[in-house]
C-alpha cells in the first residue's frame, strides 16, 4: 500500500532530524517541512483511502504515490550516503550533487503535485459502501464454489461434527469450523446442511451466507424469512434482534453461518441469539480462530485438517474422468504427483482438475502441469478471489508483513525469530506505546497465524512461534500481488530455460526487494546493477560456494542496500564494502572462516541485526557496540570476542549470542540492561561468584556453554550460581557441557520464574538423581539430552507442579521415568527419542494412565490431552495420541 511507503520514508526523516544532526548539518528546515508534508499526507491515506472504491482509478493514483516516495527515498539516501563516504565537515563538499537544502527542495517540489492530484482524485471517487455487495449477489460467489457432488474424504471430519450437534447441552450451542482458504469449510458445513439425518434431527434448517462487509438486517431478515411471510425489510436493527431472538427462544433449529469474519460481526450476531434454548445449534465457518475461539468458551474450535495424499487424488481422479472411469495407467504418476503437489487443499485439487479435463489423455500436458501446479492454480480466478477476500480483510499494517512471505522458497519452514526482524528491518513494523518493536511484529504473526494464512511448524516450549510455512498456494498470491506489475514489494529472480534471468538482469533498476534461491553465482556474474534495490535475500536450502572474486558483487551492485540476508553464500572473507553501505539494517552472512568483523562497521548507524554463521571458535567484534545505537541482535554460534565500549550506547541490544565468558563484567551488562537472551560460551567458572548477571532484570533466557578450551581433565563447572546471580525473571535456561553433580538442581530448583530448562551434552553427570519437592515451582518443559542418568526418583508427590512437557533424548541408560512425574495433572507430552527399551514402556504406561485419568474420550473440549510421541527408531508407530 502507498501509506506504508510514505510511512517508511516519514520515519527515516524523522531520525535524521534526531539521530544525524551531523549528516543534515544546513538542511534542518527543508527536512522539517518534509516531514511535515509527509505526516499530511500520510494522515490522509490512512483516514481516506480505505473509504473509496478500489478501481483501476484508486491503484494508478495509488501507484504514483508509492513511486514517487521511493524515488524521493533513494535520491535522499543516495546524498546521505555521499555525505557519509566523503568524510567532509560540511555538507557542501558533496561532489556532482546540489547542496542537501536544495536537493530536499527539490523534493518537496516533485512530491507536492503529486500529492495535490492524487488527494484531489481519491477525494472524487465513489464512496465504498460496506453493504455494496448484496446478500444475493454473495449467494451466487458462494454457490459457484459449493460443491453438490464429488465431495471426497473428510468423513472423520464430518462425523466428529456430527457427534457435537447430537450432544445435549446445557445452553445454546455453537460449533466452529476454521481453516486457511480454500480447505472446504463451507462444503463441508453445506454437506452437513444437506445430510437427511440432520434434516430428521432439527425441523428447523436456517442456511445464511454471512458477507465480509456485515449487513445485520440482511441476516436477520434471512433467518426470519423462516418463521414468517410478513415484511420485515422496514424494521431497525434492534427491532429485528428482538423478533428473531423471540422466534429461536423456543424448540430445536440449526442455523448455519457461513463465513464469519471478525468478532465484532459475530457480536453483533449473538446479539440475536437465545442462550438458555439447549435444543439449539449454531454451526459457524470462519477463516479466523480469534472469531470462533470467542463463540464458545466451553469448547475449542474445530480446525480443519487438510485432505490426505490419498483423497487429493481419488478427488483429482473424480474431477477429471469422472465416477466410475479409471486413470489411464500411463498418467497415473504424473496424476500423483500433481495430486501431492495441492499441499492437501480440495480447491486446489478441483481448480488443476479443471485445468487436466480438457487434456484428458495428453502426457505432455499432464508433464507441463506437473512442473507448476501452483502457477495454475493461482491463474484460476477462484484462487485469486478467496485469497483476496482474506487479502483485503487484513489490516493495513499486516499486508506487507503477509505478502513479505512469498520471499521464501516453497516448502520453507521459516524461523519465526528471522521473519519478524526482517519486517522490523525492511519498515514494516511501527513503534506502539508500550510494546517493543519485536512484541509488535510477533503481535503480527500471530495475527496472520490466527486468520490461517500462515500455519504454524513448530512451536516454542511457552507457546509462542518458532517456525512456520505457508501453503504454496498463498505463496504463488503473495509474490502476484507483490510484484512489480502490482505493489513493487519485491521480486524473485529465476533462470528460465536458455540461460535467460527472469526478471532481466538489467531490468531490476527500479525492484525495491530481490530475492534469488538459486544461480547466484551466475546471476552476479553478469554484473547487475540496481540503485533502487534495498533488499537482497537468498535463502536457498543449498550451500552455495562464491568464490573469492564475488565477494564485493552485492555492495557494489546496490548501494543503497537495508537488507542483506545471503546466508545459503559461503563467503571466502567478510565483505569488506559492505561497511560503506550505511543504511544496512540487517546482515546475516555465512562464512568458514569468518574470524572478525571489522571496525568499519560501526558507520553503519541504522544496523540492528547481525547474524553470523561461521566455524570458528571464537569471532572477534572489532565494533564498538556503543556505538552502534540501533543494534538489537548479534548472533552467532562462535565466542564473541568484544572490544572494550567507550561510548553511551547499547540501551537496544536485545540479543547477545555467545558471548566470551571473559568478556562478561559488570559494566558491558550495566551499559546493556535491556538484554533478552543471552549466551555465554568458555569457561563459566568465573561467573559463579559474580552478581552483575543478577542485575538483567530484563532477561527471559539465558545459555550457558562451558567450554574449556584448551580441554583440562577437569572439565565440570565448580557449581551452579546462587539464585540471586541469575536474572530475577529469567524464563528460559540451557546448560550444556557443564558437567555439574545433580545435587545442583536444588539450586536450580529456586528460579521461581523459570519455565524452560533445557540440560544438554552432559550438562550433569552421575547415574542417580533425586529430585527434591517444593523446587521448581513455574516450571513447564524439562528437555534432558545426552546422560549418563540411570535412576530418576522423586521424594515428593509433586516436584514440579506445572510440568506441561517431558523432552529426554539420547538418554540411553535411563531406566524409567518416576511414576509421580507421570501423574502429575498438567503433563500433557512426553517426547522420546534414543532411551531404553525399559524407559520406553515407563512412558506406554503414563499414556495408558492419563487415558484413564480423562475418562475416554474429550475431543475438542479444552480440557487438554496427552500426547507421546515416540521417536521412529525407539518404537514400530512414531507417535500416539489422546486428545
Amino acid at each position: 500500500m502507498a501509506e506504508a511507503a510514505v510511512t517508511f520514508l516519514l520515519d527515516n526523516v524523522q531520525k535524521l532530524l534526531v539521530e544525524q544532526m551531523h549528516l543534515i548539518s544546513g538542511a534542518e528546515k527543508e527536512l522539517k517541512q518534509l516531514q511535515i508534508e509527509l505526516e499530511l499526507m500520510n494522515a490522509f491515506l490512512m483516514e481516506y483511502a480505505d473509504k473509496r472504491e478500489k478501481g483501476r482509478v484508486f491503484i494508478q493514483f495509488e501507484r504514483q504515490i508509492r513511486e514517487a516516495v521511493y524515488e524521493a527515498e533513494d535520491i535522499l539516501d543516495a546524498c546521505l550516503t555521499q555525505k557519509a563516504q566523503s568524510g567532509a565537515t560540511t555538507i557542501r563538499n558533496f561532489m556532482h550533487l546540489h547542496d542537501l537544502a536544495e536537493k530536499v527542495n527539490e523534493l518537496r517540489l516533485q512530491l507536492q503535485p503529486i500529492f495535490d492530484r492524487a488527494i484531489k482524485g481519491l477525494n472524487a471517487l465513489p464512496i465504498a459502501h460496506p453493504s455494496a455487495a448484496t446478500p444475493d449477489d454473495n449467494k451466487f460467489k458462494k454457490t459457484q464454489l459449493l460443491r453438490e457432488d464429488n465431495v471426497v474424504g473428510f468423513a472423520d471430519e464430518e462425523a466428529t461434527l456430527m457427534k457435537y450437534l447430537k450432544e445435549k447441552t446445557e445452553q445454546l450451542d455453537v460449533i466452529s469450523i476454521v481453516g486457511m482458504p480454500g480447505l472446504g469449510k463451507t462444503t463441508l458445513a453445506w454437506k452437513i446442511y444437506r445430510d437427511p439425518k440432520i434434516q430428521f434431527e432439527f425441523p428447523t434448517l436456517i442456511w445464511v451466507y454471512v458477507s465480509q462487509e456485515l449487513n445485520v438486517r440482511e441476516v436477520f431478515l434471512t433467518i426470519l424469512k423462516h418463521f414468517t411471510r410478513n415484511d420485515m425489510s422496514g424494521k431497525g436493527e434492534w427491532e429485528l434482534t428482538q423478533l428473531v431472538r423471540s422466534h429461536l427462544d423456543k424448540g430445536r433449529f440449526l442455523l448455519f453461518m457461513d463465513d464469519v469474519w471478525s468478532v465484532e460481526d459475530w457480536r453483533r450476531i449473538e446479539a440475536a441469539l437465545p442462550k438458555s434454548n439447549k435444543l439449539g445449534k449454531v454451526l459457524i465457518t470462519s477463516r479466523h480462530v480469534g472469531v470462533a475461539t470467542q463463540t464458545n468458551c466451553s469448547r475449542d474450535p474445530h480446525k480443519l485438517r487438510f485432505m490426505t495424499f490419498e483423497e487429493s487424488w481419488e478427488l483429482l481422479q473424480l474431477e477429471v474422468f469422472g465416477k466410475n472411469n479409471p486413470s489411464p495407467k500411463e498418467l497415473e504418476g504424473l496424476g500423483m504427483h500433481i495430486a501431492r503437489q495441492c499441499g492437501g487443499v480440495p480447491l486446489a485439487v478441483v481448480v488443476i482438475g479443471g485445468t487436466l479435463v480438457e487434456k484428458c489423455d495428453n502426457k505432455r500436458d499432464w508433464e507441463k502441469i506437473s512442473d507448476s501446479v501452483s502457477i495454475y492454480v493461482q491463474d484460476d480466478k477462484r484462487t485469486e478471489s478467496i485469497i483476496s477476500l482474506s487479502y483485503n480483510n487484513l489490516p493495513h499494517h499486516l499486508r506487507d508483513c503477509f505478502l513479505y512471505l512469498g520471499m521464501f522458497p516453497e516448502d520453507t519452514e521459516i524461523s519465526a525469530c528471522k521473519l519478524t526482524r526482517l519486517w522490523i528491518a525492511e519498515g514494516f513494523i511501527q513503534q506502539r506505546r508500550g510494546r517493543s518493536l519485536e512484541e509488535v511484529a510477533e503481535d503480527n504473526l500471530d495475527d496472520l497465524v490466527a486468520r490461517n494464512l500462515v500455519m504454524v511448524e513448530r512451536a516454542k516450549a511457552n507457546g509462542d512461534v518458532k517456525t512456520c510455512r505457508v501453503h504454496d498456494m498463498i505463496r504463488e498470491f503473495c509474490q502476484n500481488e507483490a510484484s512489480f506489475a502490482n505493489k513493487n514489494l519485491f521480486q524473485e529472480v529465476k533462470k528460465r530455460r536458455h540461460g535467460v534471468f527472469d526478471p532481466a538482469v538489467t531490468e531490476i533498476v527500479k525492484r525495491r526487494r530481490l530475492c534469488i534461491h538459486s544461480h547466484v553465482p551466475e546471476f552476479l556474474r553478469r554484473k547487475p546493477r540496481g540503485p533502487g534495490v534495498r533488499s537482497f535475500v537468498c535463502f536457498s536450502k543449498e550451500t552455495i560456494a562464491l568464490l573469492p572474486e564475488y565477494t564485493p558483487s552485492i555492495p557494489d551492485a546496490f548501494h543503497l542496500l537495508r537488507v542483506v540476508d545471503a546466508t545459503p553464500l559461503k563467503f571466502t572473507k567478510f565483505p569488506p564494502k559492505l561497511t560503506k553501505l550505511i543504511h544496512l539494517r540487517y546482515i546475516a552472512l555465512s562464512g568458514n572462516e569468518f574470524k572478525a568483523l571489522p571496525e568499519a562497521l560501526s558507520k553503519l548507524w541504522n544496523l540492528q541485526t547481525v547474524k553470523i554463521d561461521t566455524a570458528s571458535r571464537e569471532l572477534e567484534f572489532k565494533v564498538d557496540i556503543s556505538k552502534m545505537m540501533q543494534l538489537r541482535h548479534l548472533k552467532t554460534k562462535a565466542a564473541i570476542k568484544l572490544k572494550e565500549a567507550r561510548g553511551e550506547g547499547g540501551e537496544n541490544l536485545q540479543t547477545l549470542s555467545r558471548l566470551m565468558a571473559e568478556c562478561c563484567n559488570e559494566e558491558l551488562f550495566t551499559r546493556a540492561s535491556n538484554l533478552k537472551n543471552l549466551g555465554i560460551r568458555g569457561d563459566l567458572n568465573a561467573l559463579v561468584d559474580a552478581t552483575y548477571l543478577g542485575k538483567l532484570e530484563r532477561l527471559e533466557k539465558l545459555k550457558l556453554v562451558h567450554d574449556v578450551f584448551p580441554s583440562t581433565a577437569d572439565k565440570a563447572l565448580h557449581r551452579v550460581p546462587h539464585s540471586h546471580g541469575f536474572p530475577p525473571n529469567l524464563r528460559m535456561l540451557t546448560l550444556s557441557s557443564t558437567y555439574l553433580g545433580w545435587q545442583h538442581m536444588a539450586a536450580l530448583g529456586r528460579l521461581l520464574n523459570l519455565q524452560v530448562l533445557k540440560l544438554k551434552e552432559m550438562a550433569f553427570k552421575g547415574t542417580l538423581w533425586e529430585a527434591q519437592g517444593g523446587g521448581f515451582p513455574q516450571l513447564e518443559t524439562l528437555h534432558i539430552e545426552r546422560t549418563e542418568l540411570e535412576i530418576w526418583t522423586a521424594a515428593s508427590a509433586e516436584p514440579f507442579p506445572k510440568l506441561k512437557n517431558l523432552i529426554l533424548k539420547n538418554c540411553e541408560r535411563l531406566q524409567e521415568i518416576p511414576c509421580v512425574v507421570g501423574k502429575g495433572e498438567s503433563l500433557q507430552l512426553v517426547d522420546i527419542e534414543r532411551v531404553s527399551h525399559t524407559l520406553l514402556q515407563s512412558a506406554k504406561k503414563i499414556e495408558v494412565e492419563k487415558q484413564q485419568m480423562q475418562g475416554g474420550d474429550v475431543r475438542g473440549r479444552r480440557a487438554g490431552g496427552f500426547k507421546l510421541k515416540i521417536s521412529p527408531g525407539d518404537a514400530s508407530s512414531s507417535s500416539s495420541t489422546t486428545n
